[in-house]
């Protein structure tokens, strides 16, 4: 009897997978365990394994299309069976289904190539990556910067990699824009439409019902940091740590002494979790995924710092698995790097808090009654009102602010 492989369920929120790439072709054999295909959620990258041995009779959907959670998208003939005749009964093409989830079937081909191409030469800057186009570009160390995208918005696939690739690694000339002349008679020349869907569409969803679900407030509080830049410099001589790693310390030290932020709602039952993992917010060209320090508060700063590095690394580079970017109590967003002063970040549900972090400012403030050089920072803390109110969360902020101030002398080695 032919068995369906269906698109797998990974995580509570998955509901649709980007099918990346297939390691089989219809007619191959193929063995149970064996790699069929490699999926993109709107986390990680999967592949996805055969759970029978036979022949791939057909696979009904291409490559960068998506496919809901529990539809098939290929199809195994076990030993003995008449794979022509299996093939057959699911028709000489991809159900229905596949021509609405495959992206930008709508639009013919040479627009999707005018929509990649750069202006100048190159790819268009900030042009999205697909997770595997990016793991796939770095394997065979080609630029992907320069590497033209066909997918929507102009977004970089595995296939725009792979075509370099077959070429020797050089970049194919980018189509040129059209011309105001030759442009759509409804849409300016510059104008072009990016689908909602993926890792963006994931995101859109979540910080909607985010907002919506809770009651979210957010505090502030300017913190004399001074102090944490003369640690840092003392900690530089044995390891590489960053400010967000010693933000990261202080926030699960905090955690500790106040167990309510650590909480997550789930119906009428506020939950006090015992273990404390606090989430990094990484950009990525696609969006923004977090991924997870488990039990945070058991880390020494410098194991905090190599796990935090290495994540970040394997996020952009589309490698992160589930348990990475699953468990998170609290979450971190730094964005002191752009130039930020303060901002109200959105509570990653169902976690109570989220400690938004702004730049470092050298400005004049009254110290010890006179008037000094000193660097400040920051802190927004937006908190879920309903599981905690505000003078609780105060207090875990004013904890953060004071390890802050006074360099966060956390032990670097105590667990």
């Amino acid at each position: 009897m032919a068995i369906e492989v269906v698109m797998p369920k990974f995580g509570l929120t998955m509901t649709e997978g980007t099918i990346q790439k297939w390691f089989k072709a219809e007619g191959e054999a193929i063995k149970a365990g064996e790699p069929l295909f490699e999926v993109e959620t709107e986390k990680v990258l999967y592949e996805v394994e055969s759970s029978a041995a036979g022949t791939v009779a057909k696979l009904l959907y291409p490559i960068e299309a998506v496919v809901p959670v529990g539809l098939p998208v290929a199809v195994i003939a076990e030993a003995g069976e008449n794979v022509a005749e299996v093939a057959a009964r699911y028709g000489g093409g991809a159900p229905a289904v596949a021509a609405a989830a495959t992206p930008a079937t709508s639009a013919p081909v040479a627009a999707s190539a005018t929509a990649g191409a750069a202006p100048s030469g190159g790819r268009r800057e900030g042009a999205p990556v697909t997770p595997a186009a990016r793991k796939l570009a770095e394997e065979h160390k080609i630029d992907v910067s320069r590497v033209v995208g066909t997918g929507p918005g102009g977004r970089v696939t595995r296939e725009d990699v792979q075509k370099v690739i077959d070429a020797g690694g050089q970049a194919p000339a980018p189509v040129a824009a059209p011309t105001p002349a030759a442009a759509s008679p409804v849409l300016a020349p510059a104008a072009q439409s990016i689908p909602l869907r993926g890792m963006r569409k994931v995101i859109a969803e979540r910080m909607h019902k985010s907002l919506q679900g809770s009651a979210q407030l957010t505090i502030t509080t300017e913190v004399d940091v001074t102090p944490l830049i003369d640690r840092r410099q003392e900690v530089q001589r044995e390891f590489n740590a960053t400010y967000t790693d010693f933000i990261i310390q202080a926030c699960a030290h905090a955690l500790k002494q106040h167990a309510r932020m650590n909480a997550a709602l789930d119906g009428d039952a506020i939950h006090l979790q015992e273990q404390i993992s606090v989430g990094v917010a990484v950009a990525l060209d696609e969006g923004l995924i977090v991924p997870v320090i488990h039990n945070t508060d058991k880390k020494s700063l410098k194991d905090i710092s190599q796990e935090a590095r290495s994540l970040a690394e394997k996020a952009r580079a589309g490698k992160l698995t589930l348990e990475e970017v699953s468990g998170g109590t609290f979450t971190v967003s730094n964005l002191g790097m752009y130039g930020v002063d303060g901002f109200t970040p959105i509570i990653n549900t169902p976690q109570t808090g989220i400690l938004g972090v702004g730049r470092i400012v050298e400005k004049p403030i009254i110290y010890r009654g006179e008037i000094a050089k000193r660097s400040t920072m920051v802190l927004s803390l937006t908190f879920d009102h309903r599981v905690i109110d505000g003078a609780p969360a105060g207090a875990f902020l004013q904890t953060v602010a004071d390890l802050l101030a006074h360099g966060n002398r956390i032990s670097l080695d105590a667990r």
